[in-house]
């Protein structure tokens, strides 16, 4: 009917028309602002969150180290002041015990408690033994065990005394006696 015309109806053609043409740009389902927000976190925020995250741990780590170091050396720093401390005290102590030992020890002093506090007096002589030989030590200590051992037998037996004598005198020649 109204062909030729430019003017057309529009009911029926443009129901034609939608079903055989395109529209003039295409329609991606998914895309956009809102499917982005829908998407969740993308993996850059998330990668770059891990990265600050291991940061922040390193950080705190390092303190941890640090406060630790810290305590230990002012422990250490305690101690040391401490044994000093004693160190000095115990010098002071040691003098001390030498100028008392010193004090205690010295003869004048041991000779005035022994005079006043016990009467003790020095000696007016004295008596000196000489031994025989220097280098016969063992004998001359045993002559006069053997001198004893005689004359306590001549005390108790007669004839055990006469072997006494023998025994004594075959110890030191010059105890012979008749």
């Amino acid at each position: 009917m109204y062909q030729g015309s430019e003017a057309y109806s529009l009911y029926g053609a443009e129901r034609v028309r939608r079903q055989e043409s395109h529209a003039p740009f295409e329609v991606v389902r998914g895309g956009g602002l809102d499917a982005q927000v829908r998407q969740g976190v993308s993996h850059t925020f998330v990668s770059r969150l891990v990265v600050a995250m291991a940061a922040v741990t390193v950080f705190v780590c390092l303190g941890f180290c640090r406060v630790a170091l810290t305590t230990a050396t002012v422990s250490q720093l305690q101690q040391t002041a401490s044994l000093k401390e004693d160190i000095v005290s115990a010098t002071a102590t040691n003098n001390d015990l030498q100028i008392e030992r010193s004090v205690l020890s010295s003869s004048s002093r041991i000779d005035r408690i022994a005079t006043q506090n016990y009467g003790m007096v020095y000696p007016t002589s004295s008596d000196s033994i000489t031994v025989g030989e220097s280098g016969n030590l063992d004998e001359a200590l045993s002559t006069p065990i053997a001198a004893d051992a005689a004359e306590e037998a001549a005390d108790d037996d007669p004839e055990a005394s006469a072997d006494a004598t023998q025994n004594a005198a075959a110890a030191d020649p010059r105890l012979m006696t008749s």
